[in-house]
């Protein structure tokens, strides 16, 4: 009933939904920060995420623990990084082509290994998700208790990444280093900045990343691997990049909007807004398109995004 909504229970549920929600968006979108600051836009991550999600979900299903699954997924977000760094940094082709490539390839690899894994059931094996963890007393505060302080360990990582990603990209040489081979690879050169290494060591960065924000979906939300189970994620890292400039605590911001409007639209759904559902479905996707047009104008993306360097 819509009269359901104004209540306590629905907007602190919502919250906390919101929460973990963005937890993939958020581990994806800290990733393409880094590649992005170096200079190479990754298209591949839609595909990184998959293919960390199936290989979170099938460790973990054929046996394995859940921290080996986590560990599956990043080294299959790695695999992929260096792959497309192989591609767009040592050969220096089309970044564009070379990520929507490695998207391309890993959603027909992903679809083909489950099948030969699982085969095709009716109703898709589950696995034992990741535990909430309640922090003790935190999470007794009546309405912030359950919004902030009652996920799994994947959501608390996140969160505590951003701070962390602030620190490394503005208060480290490696930081240091990722933005000036991103805006100007030939001075950093110049400077005893190997260009390469950096570039290569910012994929690995977005990749390992994008394959644990994948493992969230399998993992720690669905506790199931389907095809569709990234559903675009991939690519709303990319936009929510460029929402928050490139900048971690905007990012937060975007992956928080996208999640909450997600979180929403679901809850519309379950109480029967007399709306078709795949017009709310629609939602996190028109809001995300309507924010890129009103702040695409004023973002400044790195000065040498989507340029291949080559030494003189």
């Amino acid at each position: 009933m819509l009269t359901d909504f104004f209540t306590a229970a629905f907007f602190t549920g919502l919250l906390a939904a919101a929460v973990r929600m963005a937890t993939p968006l958020l581990l994806g979108a800290l990733g393409e920060m880094f590649a992005e600051r170096a200079g190479v836009l990754n298209l591949g991550i839609e595909g990184m995420m998959l293919l960390g999600a199936l290989a979170a979900f099938l460790t973990v299903h054929l046996g394995g623990s859940l921290l080996l699954g986590l560990l599956a997924a990043i080294l299959t977000g790695l695999i992929l990084a260096v792959l497309l760094g192989f591609l767009t940094v040592t050969l220096g082709a089309s970044q564009h082509v070379s990520g929507l490539g490695i998207t391309t390839l890993a959603t027909g690899l992903s679809m083909f290994i489950y099948r030969q894994s699982v085969g095709a059931p009716s109703v898709p094996p589950h696995i034992t998700p990741l535990p909430a963890l309640p922090i003790p007393v935190l999470s007794k505060i009546p309405i912030l208790g359950p919004v902030l302080f009652e996920h799994s360990l994947l959501t608390y990582l996140a969160f505590l990444l951003v701070p962390i990603a602030g620190f490394v990209l503005y208060r480290t040489s490696f930081g240091l280093s990722v933005r000036a081979v991103g805006e100007q690879p030939g001075s950093a050169d110049t400077l005893g900045v190997n260009v390469f290494r950096t570039r290569y060591l910012a994929l690995l960065i977005a990749g390992g990343l994008a394959g644990l924000g994948g493992a969230f979906l399998t993992i720690a939300q669905l506790n199931m691997f389907i095809p569709g189970i990234i559903g675009g994620r991939g690519f709303i890292c990319i936009a929510i990049v460029v929402f928050g400039n490139w900048s971690p605590g905007k990012i937060l911001l975007g992956s928080l909007l996208f999640a909450l409007t997600d979180a929403f639209q679901l809850r519309l759904q379950q109480y029967g807004a007399g709306i078709p559902y795949q017009y709310l479905m629609m939602l996190p996707y028109l809001l995300t398109i309507a924010v890129l047009v009103v702040t695409s104008s004023r973002a400044r993306a790195p000065g040498a995004l989507l340029k291949p360097y080559r030494r003189e």
